[in-house]
């Protein structure tokens, strides 16, 4: 099977690597320097908890053209860019897209690609669940073995699920289909950006969590407020268990908390400051359509944060 993984950093890199494994006739979309990194030595991914180093190579494109098609094209970036490439989607022939990656507006980037694109387009929204960072010519990888991917359509089923399955028949890596993905995906942006949101200094330099408890008191609290923004939008938090969490069982979130912020894979799981600004400006419109009061967000905001 053709496919094209658009974005080549950390995750795009994993997801890409997985689908060569699969067999597919895979494209990485890189530009600059790691263009020239995957065509020298192919896409190079450190797995930190399983303690060995895998290379495998990749075809490597610049450029997606008008022309160019593929089965399946995966766009995995961070939120802030898709509305970069949406336009270069809308134009390309291809009919298949799946964006992958954190996202607080699927509707409104689905009905451009159905709108703006002179062929038909099938859109579906994922989330790559794994982790890591770039370290110099190669990427550090936390996803070990139960690499997944949470994965839907905004109506209905997904039109091209067979393609989907048929990608990753031959690979361990789980495609976790859901019914509302976008409720999951604006629910997993709660924790996100509380979490991040005290992680950037002056410069938007990562910075460790300083794992205070005034500050993990605010983060906790900042999330139950992020629950209740999403309920005032009529959405339900999925999944479940992590309202539960968040709501019933403060003590053991906090204890959670306490021991991620001591440790150093932080920095392998936290977001880049554009991202987040990004998310944080979602969430404040969100909160100010609703009409619901964040007291701990905005002391999270004004005291710990760098977010506008």
């Amino acid at each position: 099977m053709k496919i094209l993984v658009y974005g080549a950093g950390v995750l795009g890199s994993q997801l890409a690597q997985v689908l060569v494994r699969g067999g597919n006739d895979v494209t990485i979309l890189a530009r600059g320097k790691r263009a020239e990194e995957l065509e020298k030595d192919g896409i190079v991914i450190r797995h930190v908890f399983q303690f060995k180093t895998t290379v495998d190579p990749v075809r490597v494109a610049r450029t997606l053209e008008v022309n160019d098609q593929y089965d399946l094209i995966f766009v995995v970036m961070k939120y802030n860019d898709f509305p970069s490439v949406l336009p270069i989607l809308a134009e390309n022939k291809s009919s298949n897209i799946v964006i992958v990656g954190n996202n607080a507006d699927a509707r409104s980037m689905q009905t451009y690609l159905e709108e703006q694109s002179p062929r038909g387009k099938q859109v579906a929204f994922g989330f790559h669940v794994s982790g890591g960072r770039r370290d110099k010519d190669r990427m550090l990888s936390i996803g070990g073995g139960s690499a997944q991917m949470v994965i839907g359509s905004l109506d209905g089923e997904i039109g091209f699920k067979p393609l989907l399955d048929q990608a990753f028949q031959r690979v361990k890596y789980k495609l976790n289909y859901l019914s509302d993905i976008d409720a999951w995906l604006k629910s997993h942006i709660i924790p996100i950006l509380m979490l991040n949101a005290v992680s950037f200094n002056e410069q938007f330099e990562l910075k460790k969590l300083d794992g205070n408890k005034r500050q993990l008191v605010h983060m906790i609290e900042a999330m139950d407020e992020g629950i209740s923004v999403l309920e005032a939008m009529g959405i339900s938090v999925i999944p479940e268990i992590q309202g539960r969490l968040i709501r019933k069982h403060k003590r053991m979130l906090y204890l959670l908390l306490k021991i991620y912020s001591l440790l150093p894979m932080h920095k392998l799981l936290a977001g880049v400051f554009g991202e987040i600004e990004a998310l944080s400006d979602a969430f404040t419109d969100w909160k100010k359509t609703t009409g619901t009061p964040t007291p701990h967000w905005d002391v999270l905001k004004r005291d710990f944060t760098r977010l506008k």
